[in-house]
């Protein structure tokens, strides 16, 4: 392309190329780029003249090239596919009429921040410093599908998709609509992405899905006051995403389903104040992964359910009334809880599972209360699990299992047994004091004591001679039988008390 055949806007462009000098065809600092449509030709540059200047432009000794446009508007696509480009390129506020495809393409720097396009094609694109999308706003799919970005990827502030129309179908008569077809797509594609240190999306507002899978942030992906709309469909695609540090998604607002499955992230997963909503659905979907720490601290009540199953914290802090009525927990780990409760508290949430009666939940619940010394809360958490699996026992078995628990709580309520045993050696010595037994050898029988007598009766393991001597009649000797019955049950349970906290310790 040859000098003469630019306009005196594109002229400006080309001659600050060559020493790296901004041009600005702004009218003021507030022009909107969403009317770039209608901006003349003084404000205009072919994309076909910012392709010919960043792969065979002018440079100068002592100088460093490159683009730096601001409030232009862009004709025709820029097309740079698996081009090498040595200068960086900065474009700023400026309105593009076609998607830029930059498939393929290594740059050094590329910034498009307060930009407004009908998309971008960037899949395998490889950045040297950073890329920023700042404030942007696209209305279709940003594909960087395998992007290669050595710094941070910048997208905080954007708006990407087009928002429905109140009906729930996409306006086709919206401002930069994007075509049917790139409609359906994610409107930001980051799977298989290596990002060399950050993923800074705070405010980003997604109407459609935003797709991470098997990317790789070797610092932070902060979405803190994000909004991502994809009401009845994944509106966060993350599974096996490895994050370097902190997922940070404060006051996040998620229309659809928010799915971590697979994750790595070892340090926070924050979701304080966030808003999670897929009723009917999935809510949130963390299934195997390994985070250090699960916040949903202030969290408004989530809507739809949430799969935990199969992942590993360190520690969950997620007070019970931020869970939905369905969870799926089976296989959870954790070490610690937060905040410390009750475990009336939290017993609830094991009844809501959707695999029904999970023996390892309660197992894992009660051992989060051991670390934290709370043994008061574990045999809480223990005796509510064996009432849980009573209930899927047949009917002979949860007859024994209710007399279990009445008197001496499945060996998880000792002090039970002491009071129950008071009160039968109670009633036994008063009744047996009115009624001697009479001896069964008279002259051998050793002196009648009530108390003993019971003793005798109550406790199998023991022999104090007085049951072997004496043989009540009447209803004296039902009595008798009642008494040996009820301290057996009361033996054999605190025995099985025992052996419990014996391997536990």
């Amino acid at each position: 392309m040859e000098i003469t055949d630019l306009t005196p806007a594109e002229r400006r462009v080309w001659q600050a190329f060559a020493v790296g000098e901004g041009v600005d065809f702004r009218e003021s600092p507030d022009d909107d780029p969403r009317a770039g449509g209608s901006w003349g030709p003084e404000r205009t540059v072919r994309a076909d003249v910012l392709r010919a200047l960043l792969l065979n432009g002018p440079t100068r000794d002592g100088e460093i090239a490159g683009v730096k446009l601001t409030g232009a508007r862009i004709t025709g696509r820029l097309d740079l596919m698996y081009g090498t480009v040595e200068h960086p390129l900065r474009l700023r506020s400026c309105h593009f009429e076609e998607t830029p495809n930059l498939y393929g393409a290594q740059l050094r720097a590329l910034v498009l921040s307060d930009s407004v396009l009908p998309g971008l094609t960037a899949g395998t694109l490889r950045i040297e410093l950073v890329l920023r999308i700042t404030c942007c706003r696209i209305t279709g799919p940003v594909r960087l599908a395998g992007a290669q970005i050595t710094g941070a990827f910048f997208v905080n502030g954007a708006e990407l998709g087009t928002p429905p129309a109140p009906d729930g179908q996409p306006a086709p008569d919206a401002p930069d609509a994007p075509d049917p077809e790139a409609a359906a797509e994610a409107v930001l594609q980051l799977n298989h992405a290596v990002i060399g240190t950050d993923v800074w999306a705070v405010g980003l507002v997604a109407h459609g899905q935003v797709r991470l899978n098997g990317a790789t942030v070797g610092g932070q992906v902060n979405l803190d006051d994000a909004v991502l709309s994809a009401p009845g469909d994944v509106a966060l695609h993350a599974e096996n995403l490895s994050v370097g540090t902190d997922l940070r998604a404060k006051g996040l607002r998620v229309h659809g389903t928010l799915n971590l499955s697979g994750a790595r992230i070892p340090r926070h997963v924050n979701f304080a104040y966030a808003r999670l909503s897929h009723p009917g659905g999935s809510a949130l979907r963390a299934s195997s992964c390994v985070v250090g720490e699960l916040w949903l601290r202030e969290a408004a009540p989530i809507q739809g359910t949430v799969n935990l199953r199969r992942s590993q914290l360190d520690l969950l802090h997620v007070p019970p009334e931020v869970w939905p009525g369905q969870v799926k927990l089976d296989g959870l780990t954790y070490q610690r809880l937060a905040p410390h409760l009750p475990a009336e508290q939290r017993l609830p949430l094991l009844e809501r599972d959707m695999g029904g009666y999970l023996p390892h939940s309660y197992e894992q619940l009660a051992a989060a209360y051991r670390t934290v010394g709370d043994e008061a809360a574990a045999r809480t958490v223990q005796l509510a699990k064996l009432r849980r699996h009573r209930r899927t026992l047949p009917p002979y078995a949860r007859i024994w299992g209710h007399l279990q628990d009445v008197t001496v709580g499945y060996g998880f309520r000792p002090m039970r047994a002491a009071g129950w045993l008071f009160v039968l050696l109670l009633t036994g010595a008063l009744a047996f004091a009115l009624h001697h037994p009479r001896p069964l050898k008279s002259d051998e029988a050793p002196d009648f004591n009530p108390a003993f007598y019971t003793l005798d009766l109550l406790l199998p393991i023991i022999g104090f001679g007085q049951e072997s001597a004496f043989a009540p009649d009447g209803w004296y000797q039902w009595l008798s039988y009642l008494l040996v019955a009820t301290g057996w049950v009361l033996v054999t349970t605190v025995a099985a008390g025992i052996t419990r906290s014996l391997s536990r310790q």
